[in-house]
């Protein structure tokens, strides 16, 4: 497989405490990968840092372009896009229009043709409006598309924020914690989402705590400690992995 996003010898620190310590990795093109670790151990920082909203100190790449010193939207022009914690919607918007909004710095068309709304800009804009429609149904939120996105609930935002992520088709999408807070009876309709928008050729990567979403999810995981790549594998051999389970885990694998 080819490497879509490489990370080398990242490093960041914040006054004299070490976050990342010479981290580097590779997310593959076409898969799905995660990235574990106990809490501290530099997963929020690392991606941060890759989607230039921190600024490290290493070389991180995309798809062979150099990202590490370019602000956080070249970044989503050149191909990568993420998601937050902390869900980011328009509360007043409807569904359509949250996905509509994320086009317009992706735009073909400048504003003077917008304005005088040739025939180019009609185009783009139908196009937009129905990458958007086909995205609120692959997240499973059709019948709530001209609703504003404040009725939904916490993890159907999350839904949606997934869908924002994809709307400039990138090459990759950085999900930071996904499912956390989700009702745990939805969890594996959202594993089955991102499943069903990867055979359409999106890339994943995960920051996650839950595990076992992860390991039943994911093709390759790798794991942080203390702001360094403990070690990296498939899922059944990371579960069985004695360093993550006294690290992340904190039990004996013998138990």
């Amino acid at each position: 497989m080819t490497a879509l996003l490489t990370v080398a010898h990242l490093r960041k620190s914040f006054r004299g405490i070490v976050a990342l310590n010479d981290l580097s990795f590779t997310v593959q093109a076409g898969g799905i990968t995660g990235l574990i670790g106990p809490n501290g151990s530099g997963k929020s920082t690392a991606i941060d840092c890759i989607s230039g909203f921190q600024r490290g100190y290493g070389e991180v790449s995309l798809d062979g372009a150099r990202l590490e010193h370019l602000a956080p939207e070249r970044i989503a022009r050149l191909g990568l896009t993420r998601t937050f914690q902390d869900v980011r919607v328009y509360d007043e918007f409807t569904l359509l229009e949250n996905l509509l909004v994320t086009t317009a710095p992706f735009g073909a068309v400048g504003w003077p043709q917008a304005l005088l709304r040739t025939p180019g800009f009609r185009r783009a804009q139908a196009a937009a409006e129905h990458r958007a429609r086909d995205l609120i149904e692959l997240v499973g939120l059709t019948r709530l598309i001209g609703a504003p996105a404040k009725i939904l609930s916490y993890g159907q935002k999350k839904l949606l924020a997934i869908g924002m992520a994809m709307m400039s088709d990138p090459k990759l999408v950085v999900l930071d914690e996904p499912v956390a807070g989700v009702n745990p009876t939805r969890i594996h309709g959202v594993a089955a989402i991102l499943r069903r928008a990867n055979t359409r050729g999106t890339a994943f990567l995960i920051v996650e705590h839950n595990v076992d979403f992860i390991t039943s999810l994911c093709d390759h995981v790798i794991v942080l400690d203390r702001g360094a790549k403990l070690t990296e594998g498939p899922p059944r051999e990371i579960h069985r992995d004695q360093r993550v389970l006294d690290a992340y885990l904190g039990i004996d694998a013998a138990a």
